[in-house]
């Protein structure tokens, strides 16, 4: 038998959990303000990102921090005049940003994808290398390799990305579409960096422009609920692929830096169309400039970093 005072004590602790699993599950239910589950996020630690992207960007707003809320304040692209830049996934969105960006700036632009479009046909002097998908092996170490015709760039912009639009769950999975993400964005920067690497075709640096959703602790902040498992899972082999690469060449002198490229208003993330604005979503020309100016910090000290490209901080994996 328990004592009287013991079984007030247990019915205490079944009357808070029962409360705690209602509150849990009003929360859980009320309109998410981010992707598509928030959860209050642990302090970040020295030099990281703020994981709950409305609470990064509202601290930027408070503390007018100018170098997220406006990247010309710190941005000088003419280091890139005269540079020869590969860029994978540059007829839309963000990698067309790019390309007009590098162009702007004097860049040599060679842009590797399946096909062109009309506003990347209108740059004068920019090469198109077309018939090439980062998920074909023959394609990317023979037809990109041949119209190279040996010429090393300075840069490799990986870009090219895919994300698969419902959200993807265990009633909603997707097998062939999670194998798809991973596929172009888990093993396409390898395949393209290790192409250029074994010919010998790169002078520079490697640029892996990945995504938060790699990170695994931020998880539990940003969607505690979990889903979208090919698109987190793909991104999560991307940056353990950029990490690996960094240790291998460091030797050779190249450096490899990942970036998050920030929230951005383009197709990609037209899923989130409706909290662009309360994240601090920005049009893709400002994503670019941002992206450009971390590719600059490229360096053998910070190889194998992973940074958001909104406040220069690092991201954990």
């Amino acid at each position: 038998m328990l004592s009287a005072s013991l079984q007030l004590l247990c019915l205490q602790a079944a009357s808070a959990l029962v409360v705690g699993s209602r509150a849990h599950r009003i929360a859980m239910a009320a309109p998410s303000t981010s992707r598509p589950f928030s959860s209050p996020e642990v302090a970040p630690r020295p030099g990281y990102s703020k994981a709950d992207q409305v609470a990064r960007y509202a601290a930027a707003q408070k503390e007018n921090n100018a170098r997220y809320l406006d990247i010309e304040t710190v941005y000088d692209g003419s280091y890139l005049k005269g540079k020869r830049v590969l860029i994978t996934g540059g007829n839309q969105g963000l990698g067309l940003a790019l390309v007009k960006e590098l162009h702007a700036q004097g860049a040599e632009v060679i842009v590797v994808g399946r096909r062109s479009s009309p506003e990347l046909d209108a740059l004068v002097g920019v090469q198109v290398i077309t018939g090439v998908d980062v998920t074909d092996t023959a394609a990317v170490s023979g037809k990109m390799i041949d119209e190279l015709k040996g010429e090393p760039v300075d840069y490799i912009i990986n870009n090219a990305g895919y994300f698969w639009e419902p959200h993807e769950t265990l009633e909603n999975m997707n097998f062939e579409e999670q194998m798809k993400q991973i596929d172009i964005c888990g093993l396409g920067p390898l395949r393209v960096s290790w192409a250029m690497i074994n010919k010998g075709l790169v002078k520079g640096s490697i640029i892996i422009v990945t995504s938060q959703a790699d990170s695994a602790e931020w998880r539990f902040t940003q969607n505690p609920e979990g889903g979208d498992y090919g698109h987190h899972m793909s991104r999560a082999a991307c940056n353990m692929g950029g990490v690996l690469l960094a240790q291998e060449i460091k030797g050779k002198g190249i450096p490899v830096l990942l970036i998050h490229p920030g929230f951005n208003r383009t197709g990609m993330t037209s899923k989130f169309k409706h909290i662009w604005d309360i994240e601090g979503a920005v049009e893709a020309s400002v994503g670019a400039k941002r992206v450009l100016h971390e590719v600059k910090g490229a360096t053998l000290e910070r190889t194998g970093m992973f940074v958001n490209a909104e406040d220069g901080l690092q991201i954990p994996f």
